[in-house]
């Protein structure tokens, strides 16, 4: 689409499924791109909506419910609330955050629904599936579990194997089970609704192969030509569930529209429910960020039916062939919507050189990272920009994240406002001062000043926003460059003037930086600005040499970013492996039970509460102690095997269990006179196993 006919955007950013908390590499594939984007738009006076909201439907739902011992509404309300919270905090600029659970989103669905049905463009079609007798239920794809025939994990998905990544229908699982029953399933027929994507591929072919061919960025390009080439086959859009919008047709009980179906309908109903909210002034959901004016309930139509409305999805690579072959083919068919004019796709952003997963614990979660760095929204944001997954994979590491901090955002921009604002402070009295004659190298600057606003503008309308974000520290840099060559502090007491012209140039430099940073580090921007006594500017005024006047006051001057120090980063990198130890520690199966005992056998032991009175190290052994222990009835001396866990120091004092009537046997020479009894973790760590408080010695464990 011509950018001379766009008249207003729809800007959406992937409904974010909320089964669990979500980690920073959501954020670099659609969130921080998508408010960049969003972000310069309206700076730059655009007619723009932008859309995002919770993915509330789905199997994945009752399954975390399950999982927590709650209901599948207690999980989309929790975790909801943990999102929200997260993106408010990062500086996600949505018009409206909306729920997929909400009533005008369950209406828009089923009139969709209706629409293509009443159409005739669905297929009805009945096969068999997975069926629960003991739960009397159809069991969708995660609701099946079983051995997977690639790698032999005993509890892949019906979908796919969370370890070895194979994607997986349930009728390949050897030894399917129902995670409802534990029964092994049967095959029932049932009847669902399909639509036949293989009728739109001569639409397709036009719309996206030959019309987007040189737009779209080749990984999004590529996998819609495959998906075409190998040529598209019905998709159901219905499934047997309790969980999600209900099927609008009389004989569809117990079946819910596929969450595909329903869940990208969530950007037209949040746009629904934005208008609704401010035409009639009660904001629920809405954050609008310009002032709409003379708002009607039916406006959201001109953002999704109007051919001059240029849609842009912002998602992550998994979710291409849903945004660019799914949903469009249902827009496309309804006569009603427009298509996307671009899917901007990011790839995958790895962690310290692992692929980022939050099943497996290897991950930092948003959430994670706001506890730990509550006041460094933007250096995140910053961390994340510098190296987004755009072409290719990309990697997060927390020294990446130090030095990006350290060596670009403190010493490079930070250094640059700070010098600026002090001199001006120590020289002017905070004043701006006047700009007089100009020598090459302040012409130089200002040329160089004109021209990086329209060089960060290209490359963010192409979507290149690694090449945007180098762009803009690369006109902080020209800032440090020019200071460091005109050297205001050195000529001070001898020429005035031409300092006052120095830091007033360099002033200009700074009042840009608030204006085109407001997209990449928009905390940062609005402080700077607060910094230079400036309102909100338009993207129009950067690179101009009078944003600020002469004589504007600027405050003080705080440091705009701190210096992270090596221990800080350290204790983080030692934080995600403990938390990946604890998490494989934790999906481990428990050993198996031994043989067993007859009531008689067990009652024959004579267990009970001793205190330790003595401990010491045995000569030779790195695994013994030696210890003297009050049982009650005596005080005798036990070897332990617990030395590699337990100081003698720690123990002392310690109430232990033992039993008190094992047979003695000499260790290393020493008569030991019971065994104490120990918790072994799935690490293999000793843990003493004693009463939750003090009982007295000798006291009897049953």
């Amino acid at each position: 689409m011509s950018e001379k006919s766009v008249k207003r955007y729809t800007v959406t950013a992937a409904l974010p499924y909320v089964n669990g908390p979500k980690h920073i590499g959501h954020l670099a594939g659609a969130y921080i791109p998508s408010d960049v984007y969003a972000r310069y738009l309206r700076l730059m006076g655009k007619d723009v909506v932008f859309i995002c909201g919770s993915d509330e439907h789905g199997t994945a739902i009752p399954n975390q419910a399950l999982k927590e011992g709650t209901t599948s509404k207690a999980i989309i309300d929790k975790y909801d609330a943990l999102i929200r919270d997260c993106f408010h905090k990062l500086g996600m600029s949505f018009d409206i955050y909306h729920r997929t659970s909400e009533p005008i989103h369950h209406q828009t669905s089923q009139e969709i629904f209706l629409n293509l049905y009443n159409k005739g463009l669905f297929t009805e079609e009945t096969s068999e599936q997975y069926f629960d007798e003991e739960a009397n239920v159809f069991l969708a794809d995660r609701y099946i579990v079983g051995t997977c025939p690639t790698c032999g994990h005993t509890n892949a998905y019906g979908d796919q194997c969370e370890k070895c990544g194979s994607t997986l229908s349930p009728r390949e699982l050897i030894n399917p089970r129902s995670t409802l029953s534990d029964k092994p399933p049967i095959l029932k027929p049932t009847k669902h609704w399909y639509l036949p994507l293989e009728n739109y591929e001569p639409w397709l072919r036009e719309w996206i192969l030959k019309s987007h061919q040189q737009d779209w960025k080749p990984n999004v390009y590529g996998q819609c030509k495959s998906w075409i080439e190998e040529g598209l086959q019905p998709r159901a859009m219905t499934r047997d569930l309790d969980w999600g919008i209900k099927v609008p047709l009389p004989d569809a009980d117990g079946k819910v529209l596929y969450v595909w179906f329903d869940a990208p309908i969530g950007y037209i109903s949040a746009t629904r429910a934005l208008f609704d909210e401010v035409h009639s002034g009660n904001l629920k959901f809405a954050t609008p960020q310009r002032k709409f004016e003379n708002v009607g309930k039916e406006d959201w139509k001109k953002y999704w039916q109007d051919e001059d409305t240029r849609l842009i999805h912002f998602i992550g690579k998994d979710n291409i062939v849903f945004h660019c072959i799914i949903f469009p083919v249902m827009l496309k068919a309804t006569g009603e919507f427009i298509v996307p004019d671009n899917v901007p796709a990011n790839e995958f952003m790895n962690l310290e050189d692992d692929k980022m997963s939050t099943s497996r614990g290897w991950s930092i979660e948003m959430h994670e990272y706001l506890e730990d760095f509550p006041d460094k929204p933007d250096v995140l944001r910053y961390a994340l920009l510098t190296n987004l997954p755009e072409a290719k994979d990309s990697e997060f590491t927390w020294k990446d994240f130090q030095a990006k901090n350290n060596n670009e955002l403190v010493a490079i921009f930070g250094n640059f406002v700070n010098r600026a604002v002090v001199l001006t402070q120590k020289y002017f009295e905070g004043r701006v001062p006047v700009q007089k004659d100009l020598s090459d190298l302040d012409k130089k600057a200002l040329a160089d000043l004109k021209d990086f606003p329209v060089k960060i503008a290209a490359s963010i309308e192409a979507f290149r926003f690694r090449e945007a974000t180098a762009n803009f520290i690369d006109l902080a840099r020209t800032g440090n460059k020019y200071l460091a060559e005109t050297e205001p502090w050195k000529l001070a007491k001898t020429d005035l003037d031409r300092v006052g012209t120095i830091l007033n140039v360099s002033l200009q430099i700074a009042a840009s930086l608030s204006i085109v940073g407001e997209p990449f580090l928009p905390f940062t921007s609005r402080k700077l600005k607060d910094l230079l006594g400036v309102s909100d500017l338009s993207w129009q005024q950067a690179g101009n040499a009078d944003v600020l006047k002469a004589g504007t006051l600027l405050t003080e001057a705080p440091l705009l970013f701190e210096k992270i120090e090596d221990a800080v980063i350290e204790a983080q990198v030692k934080k995600l492996f403990d938390k990946k130890r604890t998490m494989e520690l934790e999906s481990q199966p428990a050993n198996p039970a031994k043989a067993e005992v007859t009531f008689d056998e067990f009652s024959k032991m004579d267990i009970r509460i001793g205190k330790i009175l003595k401990a010491e190290r045995v000569e030779k052994s790195k695994k013994l102690l030696k210890l003297e222990v009050d049982t009650g009835i005596d005080k005798r001396t036990v070897m332990s095997g617990i030395a590699e866990h337990f100081s003698p120091e720690e123990v002392i004092g310690k109430q232990v269990t033992i039993l008190v009537n094992l047979a003695p046997r000499k260790i290393m020479g020493v008569e030991s006179q019971g065994m104490i009894l120990m918790a072994e973790d799935k690490d293999g760590a000793l843990k003493l196993v004693a009463p939750a408080s003090d009982v007295t010695a000798g006291a009897g464990v049953r």
